[in-house]
């Protein structure tokens, strides 16, 4: 009987012992939250686009003439019909048959006058040599105002430079125009008359030469 009591005793302790035992905490840690980035954080930069444009040559811009811009590779025909200021050089061109001529190859240095250096001449001049049987006299002033070959202000003024202070120049139409400084760091020429033109605009550069602006029409 002792013993049966004492087993009985000793399974009750064992029971409660089971029961007292803390149960294991099964729940998972929940992690921490990412620290969020300020506020005033800057996105990171994205890569710059790569400049994918033509580095294009530049040529040297030419002068303005009458309002108008002049294209190095456009003719003389062509950048002076667009001259508000040589419209009667360009009437004048047209009646003396030298559109063609002017639009050719070249190369030419041409001495252009201006609207106000027709306006200069005897009243009634210009509309002479307008008329169709003026036509070898009106030939004669304007191929008096071109040279042969492409001659800018530095060549000439080299020229000037080597003849002393005077450089002559040989026109298409065969008679001479001189070129000295004007004393103002630009050019005068000199007609056959001793009439004088100053150049107003030089270096207005051409497809097929040279423009220089002047002032006074020149007489053979």
């Amino acid at each position: 009987m002792k013993h049966t009591l004492l087993a009985l005793a000793l399974m009750s302790a064992v029971s409660l012992a089971a029961c007292s035992k803390p149960a294991t905490d099964t729940t998972a840690e929940t992690p921490a939250p990412a620290a969020e980035a300020p506020a005033d954080a800057m996105p990171p930069a994205e890569p710059a686009a790569a400049d994918t444009s033509a580095d294009a040559a530049m040529a040297p811009s030419n002068p303005m003439v009458g309002g108008a811009p002049m294209y190095a590779d456009k003719d003389i025909i062509d950048n002076a019909v667009n001259s508000k200021d040589h419209t009667t050089l360009v009437a004048a061109v047209k009646a003396a048959g030298l559109v063609d001529t002017l639009k050719g190859a070249g190369p030419f240095t041409v001495f252009a006058p201006t609207n106000a250096a027709f306006e200069k001449l005897p009243k009634g001049t210009v509309d002479s040599l307008l008329k169709p049987d003026m036509k070898a006299d009106l030939t004669k002033v304007l191929t008096y105002h071109v040279v042969p070959g492409k001659v800018d202000g530095a060549a000439l003024k080299q020229q000037i430079a080597a003849g002393n202070g005077s450089a002559t120049l040989k026109t298409v139409q065969g008679g001479t125009l001189t070129a000295k400084d004007d004393g103002k760091g630009g050019i005068v020429l000199t007609d056959a008359k001793g009439g004088m033109s100053h150049v107003t605009t030089a270096d207005v550069m051409q497809k097929n030469g040279v423009i220089h602006v002047v002032d006074t029409v020149l007489m053979p």
